[in-house]
Order: structure tokens, then C-alpha cells, then sequence
């Protein structure tokens, strides 16, 4: 009886090749949002730094009018740069939940594929098995005849 073979290998391998560039464009998501995380908490230490010295200039003594003004309209800018931040970082868990979602029904279709292999696989040694078991009977036959 001839080897196994799968007939469908090319498109196994197909769709291995396709979970594998899901997994990539996946991880792609995970580290662009890793950076706008560290953007974001970068933003959040120049807020905690500049809410610092407008403490210290608006303490005891003379105020300084226009630093604390320009302070105020540097907050604010850091606060909108914030929620720019926010904004993309929502995107993409969006984003991150569609490729995700992509990257499952890939691995799905290659369990499929690997499953059907594995069954017919085993249908074949099953088949082999039984024609082994049929030529041993066969001889055994011949040597009790003779």
C-alpha cells in the first residue's frame, strides 16, 4: 500500500503561513499600544512635574503672574496631547479585538485542516493494518494447504 499523503498539505500549510501573519499583525497591535502606554505615562509625569512648580511658584511670597500662566496653557496642551493618546489607545484595543478575533478563526481553520490529516491518517495505517492482517491469513493459509 502506498505512503500517506494528505492531499490538502497545500492548503495546510497555507493557512499555517495565514495564522502565522495574524499572529505578527496582532503582536504589531500589542506593541504600538506598549508605546502609546509609555507616551501616556510620560504625559501623566510632565502633568505631576508641572503641577510641582506651580505649587512652588504660587506658594509663600511674590507670584509669578505669567509663568503660572504659561504653566496653565502647557497643562493644557499636555492634557489634550492626553486624550489624543486616549483616543488612539481605544482604537486600537478595537483594532486589537478584530485581529485577535482574525488570528482565532485562523488557528480554527488550521485545527481543521490538522484534525481531517490526523483522521486520515489513521484511516490509512487502519486500512494498512487490516491488508497486513489479510496477507498474514493469506500465508497461514498457504502453509497449513501445503
Amino acid at each position: 500500500m502506498p505512503k500517506f499523503h494528505f492531499r490538502l498539505a497545500s492548503l495546510l500549510r497555507l493557512r499555517e503561513t495565514t495564522s502565522d501573519e495574524r499572529r505578527v499583525q496582532l503582536a504589531e497591535v500589542h506593541r504600538a499600544d506598549a508605546e502609546l502606554e509609555h507616551q501616556q505615562k510620560r504625559l501623566e509625569a510632565e502633568l505631576q512635574r508641572l503641577l510641582q512648580v506651580c505649587r512652588t511658584t504660587a506658594g509663600p511670597g511674590a507670584v509669578d503672574l505669567p509663568r503660572l500662566v504659561e504653566a496653565d496653557q502647557y497643562a493644557s496642551t499636555l492634557r489634550t496631547r492626553e486624550g489624543e493618546l486616549q483616543r488612539r489607545r481605544q482604537a486600537l484595543a478595537a483594532e486589537m479585538v478584530l485581529r485577535r478575533q482574525s488570528l482565532l478563526e485562523a488557528d480554527r481553520d488550521v485545527r481543521t485542516l490538522e484534525k481531517l490529516r490526523e483522521n486520515q491518517s489513521r484511516a490509512h495505517r487502519q486500512e494498512e493494518d487490516r491488508q497486513e492482517g489479510k496477507r498474514l491469513d493469506e500465508a497461514a493459509l498457504q502453509t497449513v494447504r501445503t
